[in-house]
């Protein structure tokens, strides 16, 4: 596959900035470059722009409620909620004044019920955030207006890849601004005999996207030679010219794993920290001191694991990591196809 430039205009960064008057969701919501299936038959998704921004939110419901882990790593992790149950994960742009977009999936949430604000029937809902403004020099944000549109929005059965949602405006390879490109909102989707895995993820990394052939193929893009390198080539320079490595501040990949597969609370845990720990094969480099990278994952609790394998010990205790594996190759696509 062919990975043409996709680039940001040169911007006067951080200047002329303005604020969210009388804005409106983009009438065309979440206008994708594919959808991805999926076979989550209760979990919808949906996606809301403010084309001013561009800046943008999306939204993953489970209404029956779910058990989530989160792994977060890096330098400036960007997450609000962070609850073992809920209804709806929010994934904004906007950076720390995104968080926003997720109160907002929370009222909605509490008005659908009637205002119904007993302890059992609260509003869980886990938010993550990316720092967008690199792309854009205004102060246009996710708020919770635009949180209510992404769900409102939200539709069962496919997932909306490229820039759209809090993927709109997502920049990686930014070891340089002038060497930085668009990627966005990634998804991938497998079923194995009944078992179900979909990642979901928005990629606004320092580091560059790689793939199975180790080739850059998304950031770090030379203008005058057309190329693309790894970003270690660079601060290697760096170092070698006695100098210190350069990068663009305000990064963050934010990453969804679902699973039908259930899970006890010490597995799922591991099941997260394993797939999360396996991105650095596509995001290179990943988990920096400027990067907050978070990941939920999580379980539906529909499915368990074949009881007809051997008893012998270490073969049970196996399957939750044979599925972080397959969900790590899953993640892998997820990320490439952020790219694409």
């Amino acid at each position: 596959m062919t990975y043409p430039p996709r680039r940001p205009a040169e911007l006067p960064r951080f200047r002329g900035l303005d604020g969210n008057p009388q804005l409106a969701p983009s009438p065309v919501p979440g206008t994708p470059r594919e959808l991805v299936d999926h076979g989550f038959a209760d979990l919808t998704v949906g996606t809301a722009e403010y084309a001013e921004g561009p800046t943008g939110v999306t939204v993953m419901r489970l209404p029956d409620h779910a058990r989530v882990a989160t792994d977060f790593r890096g330098g400036s992790k960007g997450m609000s909620g962070g609850y073992q149950v809920v209804e709806a994960i929010c994934f904004a742009g906007g950076s720390v004044y995104g968080f926003g977009a997720a109160t907002g999936v929370a009222e909605a949430l509490l008005a659908e019920r009637g205002n119904d604000v007993s302890f059992p029937r609260l509003s869980l809902v886990n938010g993550a955030i990316i720092y967008d403004f690199s792309a854009r020099n205004n102060a246009v944000i996710p708020d919770a207006a635009l949180g209510k549109a992404a769900l409102a929005n939200a539709v069962a059965g496919t997932v909306p890849v490229g820039r759209v949602g809090a993927g709109v405006a997502a920049t990686v390879g930014k070891i340089d601004w002038s060497r930085a490109e668009f990627a966005g909102q990634g998804a991938a989707y497998r079923e194995i005999s009944g078992i179900k895995l979909l990642v979901v993820t928005v990629v606004n990394a320092v580091g560059a996207i790689v793939d199975r052939e180790q080739r850059v193929v998304r950031g770090n893009y030379d203008p005058e030679t057309g190329e693309r390198r790894h970003p270690a080539e660079d601060y290697a320079a760096a170092f070698a010219g006695a100098a210190m490595p350069a990068t663009e501040l305000g990064n963050t990949t934010i990453t969804a794993v679902f699973t039908n597969v259930r899970l006890d609370d010490r597995q799922l845990d591991q099941f997260a920290k394993q797939v999360h720990s396996s991105m650095h094969r596509a995001i290179q480099p990943f988990h920096t001191s400027q990067d907050g990278d978070v990941l939920f994952a999580v379980t539906t609790d529909e499915l368990d694991f074949p009881t007809e394998t051997s008893a012998e010990l270490g073969v049970h205790q196996l399957a939750p990591s044979a599925l972080g594996a397959v969900a790590s190759e899953l993640a892998w696509d997820a990320v490439l196809s952020a790219a694409a």
